[in-house]
């Protein structure tokens, strides 16, 4: 079971749980805090840190590791709101999580009551933004559907958005600061891997060339052997 605490079923507000530490800058989320690595985040969702996926090695380490609600019915899990979580790593750093709530657990509430909920926990939603131009945007951000509202500031940005396709709701908290140089560190592995493409498919053609000639030698030398006219 995911380790979290202050759990609650009753409330969606409780079951959100979104703090900032106090006298610090860091945003949590239940109990993943921004920042953390991997091996904490890990423990804490109980999920395995080995089953963490690589996106890029290069020129930094982006990592995602997922935790799904287990599938048990008559307990406090099952009634919990949140379905998924999908946790993006910067160097061995927490700057995202993207959290999708259960359908069912949200049947028939409104934004409203979801920004009612959510502030009851984090304070009063941020006003909107002027428009000045789009922003650029993470792939979370740009598929998650409609903006609803955000809270946050420098340090951490909370936004909720509804599913522009289906009656769901997600909710995607980052680190601006680790957000933006994952992004750059994703643009420059994007480039180095355009770079050394024919590099690689070279590399590729070679080894099986190569593996081709061994399995050829291989095969003439034991029906050289065996051959009899």
């Amino acid at each position: 079971m995911i380790g979290w605490h202050g759990f609650g079923i009753g409330i969606l507000g409780a079951a959100l749980s979104i703090a900032v530490v106090e006298g610090g800058s860091a945003a949590h989320y239940r109990d993943f805090q921004l920042g953390g690595d991997l091996a904490s985040i890990s423990a804490s969702a109980s999920v395995p840190a080995a089953s963490a996926k690589t996106i890029h090695e290069r020129p930094a380490l982006l990592q995602d590791l997922e935790w799904h609600r287990p599938y048990t019915s008559g307990n406090e899990t099952a009634m919990d709101a949140v379905q998924q979580i999908a946790f993006s790593f910067y160097d061995d750093q927490l700057y995202r999580l993207v959290i999708e709530y259960d359908r069912d657990r949200t049947e028939g509430m409104t934004d409203a009551d979801m920004v009612e909920a959510i502030s009851t926990m984090y304070g009063a939603p941020l006003k909107p933004a002027p428009r000045t131009g789009r922003p650029a945007l993470a792939p979370a951000d740009e598929e998650s559907g409609v903006r609803v509202a955000g809270w946050g500031s420098s340090d951490y940005a909370v936004v909720l958005y509804r599913s522009s396709y289906a009656s769901g709701f997600r909710l995607v908290v980052t680190s601006p600061r680790l957000g933006a140089l994952a992004r750059k560190a994703e643009a420059q592995a994007l480039r180095l891997e355009a770079r050394d493409a024919p590099q690689r498919e070279r590399a590729r053609e070679q080894k099986e060339a190569d593996t081709e000639r061994a399995a050829k030698a291989k095969a003439r030398s034991a029906n050289k052997a065996a051959f009899k006219p």
